[in-house]
């Protein structure tokens, strides 16, 4: 059996940078951060007192209607907010495709723990009778976004959620991938949702010393790969791709961004929170995405790093990179986006991937802002794209996601 070709035919999102990918991709060009203050809940007694939210958001905005929403916690507001734009890019004619050969496979990290947290406060103030919310299992649940995706444009083939922390969206890209080139569907929308700008994951990443607390300069907290790096700025958003078969894609003249071309997935079976010290599992991954895409790494020329500001794991990926790509780690650009908009957690490897379609598209490489101080860690001869957008041409990009529990993740993607 041969495999298929798969080709991203669409996308859109909702994320701190941008509320459609328009926006996202000039913010991302800018070197715009999109942190600030939190104004969904009173942050007085906590440590970290910001994140990188949505800007202006409201569900009614983008189309949802209140007997819709509140049916909804945020981040499945999110997924059919950047899945109605995703379709709509794609141009596919809803009438005559065959549905049942259309998936819809989303990565989360936390699922809907806003509705969860509220629920459970509810609960304990009041005098111990169960009254919870008839919608409050099915706003919680990991795989409802998918489910309502898949409802709402009535999608009969594979559906479902991947949950592996912060690779979950990038999982869930694979997972399409895969479907696809083995011949069990034609499309399916894939990418991941995040709203985890909360009361217990704002609190719990605080007890785990794991979140930036530089509440005086906000806007400059998140900075991968320098010396005063002191943790992660949550996020919280939507990226959705749409995977299709290269064949079907072309049959019906659609714009294609970008091909999928492999993916590399492993654990580390080191520390549940701490990368391995010389990066192993994350180098392996990138290794077998490159191989099952065909390709050296001497033909990449983007990297889209996991990079998440925190002390150990910026340089353990360098390290990894330096490993995998000897002397041409110094030939290739490497950059974090989340130095603009935060960390989506199992959203952050989709709405990565749109960067690297952007970077392919538009051959400008998304910078890593808030660059200052150097880290003796850290190798500066690698090409880090500091504070600033590079221009050059992008055949192929990779972008590397990293999960608690030592999950690793790798996609390629290139111009096609």
């Amino acid at each position: 059996m041969s495999l298929k070709r798969v080709v991203i035919s669409g996308i859109g999102t909702i994320n701190p940078l941008g509320n459609n990918i328009g926006e996202f991709f000039s913010n991302l060009d800018k070197g715009v951060s999109g942190a600030g203050p939190i104004d969904i809940f009173d942050t007085t007694l906590f440590k970290t007192k910001f994140a990188c939210q949505v800007k202006g958001y409201h569900p009614g905005n983008f189309g949802l209607d209140r007997k819709e929403y509140r049916k909804l916690d945020r981040y499945s507001q999110f997924a059919l907010i950047a899945t109605d734009e995703a379709i709509k890019d794609s141009s596919l004619d809803l009438e005559s495709i065959d549905k049942s050969r259309v998936g819809v496979v989303l990565g989360t990290g936390i699922g809907g723990i806003e509705t969860f947290g509220d629920e459970l406060r509810d609960f304990s103030a009041g005098d111990g009778t169960p009254r919870f919310s008839p919608y409050y299992i099915l706003k919680v649940i990991a795989n409802i976004a998918a489910g309502w995706i898949s409802l709402k444009y009535g999608f009969t083939g594979p559906g479902y959620a991947t949950s592996s922390a912060c690779a979950s969206s990038a999982h869930a890209l694979m997972d399409a991938f895969n479907l696809i080139r083995l011949g069990k569907a034609d499309i399916v929308i894939s990418g991941g949702s995040e709203a985890p700008i909360s009361v217990s994951a704002i609190g719990g990443f605080n007890s785990a010393k794991a979140l930036s607390v530089n509440n005086e300069n906000m806007t400059k907290a998140s900075r991968p790969f320098d010396a005063q790096r002191d943790g992660f700025v949550m996020g919280e958003g939507s990226g959705i791709l749409i995977l299709e078969e290269y064949e079907h894609a072309v049959a019906r003249g659609a714009k294609i961004y970008a091909e999928f071309a492999g993916a590399g997935v492993t654990t580390d079976a080191y520390h549940v929170t701490a990368p391995h010290p010389e990066g192993d599992g994350a180098a392996r991954a990138m290794v077998l995405a490159l191989e099952e895409a065909g390709l050296s790494p001497e033909d990449v020329d983007y990297i889209n790093a996991h990079g998440t500001s925190t002390p150990l794991g910026d340089a353990v990926e360098l390290k990894a990179i330096k490993t995998v790509f000897g002397e041409h780690a110094y030939k290739l650009n490497i950059s974090s986006t989340k130095s603009m908009h935060g960390h989506l957690l199992g959203a952050s490897g989709s709405v990565e991937a749109l960067a690297c379609i952007h970077a392919i598209n538009s051959g400008t490489i998304p910078p890593t802002i808030n660059f200052e101080n150097e880290d003796p860690e850290i190798d500066y001869n690698l090409n880090l794209t500091l504070n600033k957008a590079q221009k050059r041409e992008v055949n192929v990009a990779i972008s590397n996601a990293f999960g608690f529990g030592g999950q690793n993740s790798c996609i390629v993607l290139k111009k096609i």
